[in-house]
């Protein structure tokens, strides 16, 4: 019977670096899965010569050039940035909201000024939801 020095539960991203990494130093590892395959989510199938993500897309966010260059080392990673754009009212806005998107929206240029913006939406958006409850609890008592 052979023995190990660990045992891995899920051959995910994480067992297997741990698997790898184990190895590396001389440890012996059991790594199993429920799954037949390695990579946990981020398994990627080969379909006439395309990879094509299995569990949906998947990004991997690091600014650290020491972990970007250790994924790097056992598969080519494509660098991404993703920026998202929200279509409102015939316009794309940046996000998340930043100080270009508050700009875009209210022509505001400092966070002072973006602030004060939020702050006047936030109480223009509390008087409505007061005045909503106070015409609904004087047409219908306390039931609505």
């Amino acid at each position: 019977m052979e023995k190990y020095d660990y045992l891995i539960v899920g051959a995910g991203l994480f067992g297997a670096v741990f698997a790898h990494e184990a190895k590396r130093v001389g440890k012996h590892c059991l790594v199993i899965d429920k799954r037949n395959h390695r990579g946990g989510n981020i398994y990627c199938e080969d379909m006439e010569g395309i990879h094509v993500h299995k569990y949906g897309a998947h990004i991997f966010h690091t600014d650290n050039k020491e972990v970007w260059d250790y994924v790097n080392s056992f598969v080519e990673f494509n660098r991404y940035t993703n920026s998202p754009l929200a279509y409102f009212d015939g316009k794309l806005y940046n996000l998340p909201f930043n100080m270009n998107t508050f700009y875009q929206l209210w022509g505001v240029k400092t966070p002072a000024e973006a602030k004060a913006k939020i702050e006047e939406q936030r109480k223009e958006l509390y008087s409505f939801v007061a005045v909503v409850t106070y015409c609904c609890n004087a047409s219908f008592g306390n039931s609505c």
